[in-house]
């Protein structure tokens, strides 16, 4: 680590950095940036490989080092900095710091911040990545006291899986919320766990980027507000949200000339009723996501109905046929159908495009057939 910190590692990544590394090139430039490097080229080689897929993670990857595993775990910058906000001035301390990725955010908002962690190489790292100071301690046995809190629990077991309980994280989240009773706490989370079955008191908030649903966070003491929360985020700077103290008023109707399917965030949340009352949508039925109304919303993606009716596959196939569709999205909700295995089945030809969503209203399995979105 302190080579690819020194002017010699510098260079060396830069040199390595020069090569293509794509697929098709790959085993000529290991070869090179072994001539190249020597016996340091297997960690420079990586290196050069982590920060080029951690463009959408921190701003200047180019600066930064990580470990594999850190690296998938990291938040992206947008995403960090949403979650950031709430800990604006004040006293802050990451307890699980990693490489710093979600310390750099917090260190541009806090008074004062720090952070921790037990694993010495990526401590080291963190000092170099960010100028936030760092120390060796165990998040379950607290060094600062009158600080926020800010937690993100390894989800991954030795060989690289994910963790998907609560009892399965290290630290675990109940000894988390033991030994940190009564300060505000913020835990992020995996956004794919069953919030449902979470033994979680305080608010938990889902967040998107770009329409990927990146994480969950866990709000605890002064952070908590609603229950459950959706927080829709854009590469642009547009963002917005709906949570569970929102009007639900929300018909099931017939379909309108419009339909929209929610955002991820909004349905790991259970939200979709307090979305589709900002809407001024209803539900196409009580427990699918798809959402109807008359007038086209603004700011979202929305799909204008073209045809509507019982789906088989024979009679969706004559439907394109007729009307010359040669590119199709599929979209299912409550059917057992896969788009990938479908798609070829039905023998697309033509020139226009178009989308389709199945779906089912009670019992029946429904198509509805949609201008390109």
């Amino acid at each position: 680590m302190r080579f690819l910190r020194s002017t010699a590692g510098v260079s060396a990544v830069a040199a390595v950095d020069a090569l293509p590394l794509t697929s098709q090139s790959y085993l000529a430039d290991v070869a090179t940036a072994r001539r190249l490097v020597g016996a340091r080229s297997g960690a420079v080689l990586e290196t050069v490989l982590l920060r080029r897929r951690a463009v959408s993670k921190v701003d200047s990857p180019d600066a930064w080092l990580f470990t594999d595993t850190a690296l998938q775990q990291a938040t992206p910058a947008l995403v960090a900095r949403h979650r950031a906000r709430r800990f604006a001035g004040r006293d802050v301390h990451d307890v699980t710091c990693s490489v710093g990725v979600d310390l750099a955010a917090l260190g541009e908002v806090a008074d004062r911040c720090v952070g921790s962690d037990t694993d010495d190489v990526r401590l080291l790292m963190a000092a170099g990545n960010t100028p936030v100071p760092v120390c060796r301690a165990d998040a379950l046995r607290p060094v600062t006291g009158g600080t926020a809190v800010f937690v993100d629990p390894a989800r991954r077991d030795a060989a690289g899986r994910r963790r998907w309980h609560a009892a399965d994280f290290v630290p675990p989240l109940d000894a988390l919320a033991e030994v940190y009773r009564g300060r505000d706490l913020a835990v992020k989370c995996a956004p794919g766990m069953d919030f449902a079955e979470l033994p979680w008191d305080g608010e938990v908030e889902l967040v998107s980027l770009d329409g990927q649903v990146r994480e969950a966070c866990l709000w605890a003491g002064a952070f908590a507000g609603p229950t459950r929360r959706a927080t829709v985020l854009r590469g642009d700077g547009r963002e917005w949200t709906v949570t569970s103290d929102d009007p639900d008023d929300c018909p099931v109707r017939e379909v309108g000339e419009w339909l929209v399917d929610p955002d991820g965030a909004v349905v790991r949340a259970g939200l979709v009723r307090q979305y589709a009352a900002t809407l001024g949508f209803g539900q196409l039925d009580e427990r699918i996501a798809y959402l109807t109304g008359d007038t086209e919303p603004a700011g979202i993606r929305a799909f204008r109905v073209l045809e509507h009716g019982h789906y088989t596959e024979k009679s969706l196939r004559q439907t394109l046929r007729g009307r010359g569709v040669g590119r199709l999205e599929i979209l299912v909700r409550g059917l057992d159908v896969d788009p990938n295995t479908l798609r070829p089945r039905l023998k697309l030809s033509g020139r226009e495009s178009a989308t389709v969503v199945l779906t089912r209203v009670g019992r029946a399995p429904m198509a509805y057939l949609c201008a390109s979105g």
